[in-house]
């Protein structure tokens, strides 16, 4: 079963306004495993906006949103399809499962790889020069699509290269901007790569590390659970990319090349999305149930007073001893620059909430294992909004009169 709640084309306007839900699709006998957006298909007159789910039912399905009908359904997969991705300046899109599929707009396959693994492809991205990178276990996969020519009629696809730098399964993977992508494991590892010749630009090992820190107890216990450092999600703006690391939220700033704010307990469990809002905020969700607003704001240098020792200088008689000043000094040269400062908690779901989305100007939608979707909306807004229509309506009715 899948419910009207995707971003991207047209918003839902009934759900992202109102909360009331639009359609009910029906199809899949097991859970989504992956969701896009697709363009429309050049045969139909109408141009409805539609979609592509993969299931583990080791099937997809092509929807229409606006009458709610399956379009064409693929059941040939030999394995759960994990991943998607849409090409859309080759007309092609592609599905990541136990094997890399191309197919056309038409759901007609034009070629496959061979058998990669059986742990099956994690995460898909597309790359210049017509390739993809494929997340598989821990190694990152880059293919070349070759498109038909005049001496060759099909498609290709062609392995390039196999990037075997992180140390453990890679769980995340996202484009940054024009010249770099990022990808995160299990262990923790976050590695920028460069787009263009796939070299590492910079490599983030101690995400739950990142300063020292007074309890020294507290750290040993997060090192020792690898489910604490494993890095479930990206996203990022024209400075910095945000990684949600375990049970913590980290900001890595791509210029200094290190982290300037963290909140390594942003939530009482794993967080499972992310994503970057207006004036330097971040929401984030996790599976205790909590959806949590953060703002990023940067630190007050206070310089960094020398410690008195002795009974003299107790009195402020005496000299001061500079050595004591150092770990203090140290201490503030280590530390991050910025903070993550939680600015709003939404209390609502009481169960893992696996995913949101946010719309500018209608509000954030959250989607539960406990099978609720909630509409939230920003109630300053909301306020002034409704404060505009009660003046309008006395105006209308003339019960209002202005002196100009």
């Amino acid at each position: 079963m899948l419910r009207w709640l995707i971003g991207g084309g047209r918003e839902p306007q009934g759900l992202a306004e109102t909360g009331e839900k639009l359609l009910e699709l029906n199809g899949h006998t097991q859970k989504i495993t992956a969701l896009i957006t697709f363009p429309s298909l050049e045969a139909c007159e109408e141009k409805n906006q539609l979609i592509l789910t993969a299931s583990a039912d080791r099937t997809v399905i092509l929807w229409d949103c606006d009458t709610g009908r399956q379009v064409r359904k693929v059941s040939s997969f030999k394995s759960t399809v994990k991943c998607l991705i849409v090409l859309q300046r080759l007309d092609i899109w592609l599905s990541g499962g136990n094997d890399l599929c191309v197919w056309n707009q038409k759901l007609d396959l034009l070629c496959k790889t061979s058998h990669l693994s059986d742990t099956g492809i994690s995460a898909l991205i597309e790359i210049p020069k017509n390739c993809v990178v494929a997340a598989v276990g821990k190694e990152l996969i880059i293919f070349q699509l070759v498109a038909p020519t005049e001496e060759s009629v099909e498609w290709d696809i062609l392995e390039i290269k196999r990037l075997l730098d992180h140390q453990d399964n890679i769980l995340s993977m996202v484009n940054v901007n024009d010249v770099s992508f990022v990808t995160g494991s299990h262990v923790g590892e976050m590695i920028i790569w460069d787009i263009l010749d796939w070299t590492v630009q910079a490599c983030e090992c101690n995400f739950w590390d990142p300063s020292p820190q007074l309890d020294t107890q507290q750290e040993i216990k997060l090192c020792q659970k690898p489910n604490d450092i494993s890095i479930h999600h990206f996203t990022w703006d024209e400075e910095n990319v945000f990684a949600a690391v375990g049970r913590g939220l980290y900001v890595y700033n791509l210029q200094m090349k290190r982290v300037i704010a963290c909140q390594k307990s942003a939530h009482d469990s794993n967080v499972l999305h992310i994503a970057k809002l207006p004036n330097r905020q971040l929401i984030s969700c996790s599976e205790d149930g909590s959806v949590r607003i953060w703002e990023l704001r940067e630190k007050q240098q206070l310089a960094a007073e020398p410690v008195p020792t002795g009974f003299f200088n107790m009195w402020g008689f005496g000299r001061v001893n500079k050595q004591a000043s150092q770990p203090v000094k140290k201490q503030q040269e280590n530390a991050p620059p910025c903070s993550l400062e939680l600015i709003g908690d939404l209390i609502g779901h009481s169960s893992s909430v696996e995913m949101f989305l946010y719309f500018e100007d209608h509000g954030l939608v959250t989607c539960s294992a406990d099978h609720l979707i909630i509409l939230w909306k920003n109630g300053e807004r909301e306020s002034g909004l409704r404060s505009l229509k009660l003046f309008q309506k006395l105006e209308e009715n003339g019960d209002l009169y202005l002196d100009i």
